[in-house]
């Protein structure tokens, strides 16, 4: 499975999704895994579970200080992914109905 695949298939749950977003909104500084849970009233155990979805997909990086791990959005790594899925726009494919 590509880069791209792999980080696709992690955004296509929901709530995979809505941590990824609430991570990109808070930029650089991160959450940890209780502001997660707070802001999104998820488990913590649920979360770990997602969590480690995010960081093998490669789009969350974590940081240990001490006892708490700090996660963050991989922003070069969403950067890429809308790179990816821009790349083609409007490369001049025909469809069906123009080759006919």
């Amino acid at each position: 499975m590509t880069k791209a695949a792999r980080a696709l298939a992690a955004l296509g749950h929901e709530a995979r999704l809505s941590v990824f977003r609430l991570l990109v909104r808070s930029g650089h500084d991160g959450l940890n895994v209780g502001e997660i849970s707070a802001h999104l009233d998820m488990p913590a155990s649920t979360l770990a579970h997602h969590l480690r979805a995010l960081v093998g997909a490669g789009l969350v990086v974590q940081e240990r200080h001490g006892r708490v791990i700090l996660n963050r959005a991989d922003f070069e790594a969403m950067d890429e992914l809308v790179g990816f899925l821009g790349e083609e726009c409007c490369k001049g494919v025909r469809s069906a109905s123009d080759v006919a």
